[in-house]
């Protein structure tokens, strides 16, 4: 049998961002702009491009400028529509007719996997996306659809990893996993035969990282409610995946493209330039100003 579709797509989005205080003390941190785009909005618009349907953005206290962005701004469209500026009304337009999104609130920062657990009625008995925001990926083939083919091949929940320098493993959720052969690809996609969050450099099985791109099945969700808080009382997805992978194969798929760690200080401003310079309006004057800093 074919594997179910995936039409809907999960953004946790209910963290507190407080790496990036005092800028998300009143304002969420999936509100900050990369050039002049919201970070959440290159998650969105990689999901459409990727064939998604639905989107449901898991919420906390203080993030009502997200549901805000993505609503009909009826007093923005009548003022540039009767200055004539249809650029940028059009600009304006096409965030909210985008994409359909519902929302959820976590009333409590309690972890990703309770995070995804809270999207369980609005996500239903059907397989899933999950997008972490704050990972901004750049790719010729949207992450997402990567993710998709090869979950439609396997039928079987697909995580993105990327490699990353052992110094740097810790960071991360990692996977124990050997390569399986996948249309003449070698090395691209992984069977996972065990999986760790934030291990020390000594006892990481390999520094293969898992980035913020899941396609999940719904029994997931019951292994979310069976696996035990971890540190700092929070419910660790990465565990919940672990209790799956028990009655079930998981893969991972080697993802091509670049991914900016948005979530992170350096990784927001290296984004920041690399996008503003493929920018057409943007690119050619921005790299001249760059070129005359004295560094």
């Amino acid at each position: 049998m074919p594997a179910a579709k995936v039409r809907k797509a999960v953004f946790p989005a209910a963290g507190l961002g407080t790496r990036f205080l005092p800028a998300t003390k009143a304002q969420p941190k999936e509100m900050l702009p990369v050039v002049d785009k919201p970070i959440i909005q290159y998650g969105v618009e990689e999901a459409m491009h990727s064939g998604i349907q639905n989107i449901i953005i898991v919420t906390g206290r203080g993030k009502s400028a997200i549901e805000d962005h993505f609503d009909v701004s009826f007093e923005l469209e009548h003022l540039l529509e009767s200055r004539g500026k249809k650029d940028l009304l059009g600009i304006v337009r096409q965030v909210s007719d985008m994409i359909d999104v519902s929302y959820i609130r976590q009333k409590e920062a309690l972890g990703l996997g309770h995070a995804v657990l809270r999207a369980q009625e609005l996500v239903g008995p059907e397989p899933f996306a999950v997008v972490l925001a704050d990972d901004v990926i750049e790719a010729e083939t949207p992450c997402i659809r990567q993710l998709l083919d090869i979950y439609e091949f396997f039928g079987a929940p697909v995580l993105a990893v990327m490699e990353v320098p052992p110094e740097s493993i810790s960071s991360y959720g990692c996977i124990d996993a050997e390569p399986v052969s996948h249309n003449g690809s070698k090395n691209k996609v992984f069977r996972i035969r065990d999986l760790v969050e934030k291990p020390k450099q000594s006892e990481a099985p390999s520094n293969l990282a898992i980035i913020g791109r899941y396609i999940l099945t719904p029994d997931i969700f019951e292994s979310i409610g069976k696996v035990e808080p971890g540190a700092g009382g929070e419910i660790q997805l990465t565990d919940a995946l672990r209790h799956l992978l028990r009655s079930r194969p998981i893969y991972a798929f080697k993802f091509e493209g670049t991914r900016y760690d948005a979530g992170d200080k350096l990784g927001f401003l290296k984004a920041t330039v690399e996008f503003a310079l493929q920018r057409h309006d943007l690119g050619a004057p921005f790299r001249e100003y760059l070129k005359n800093l004295v560094l």
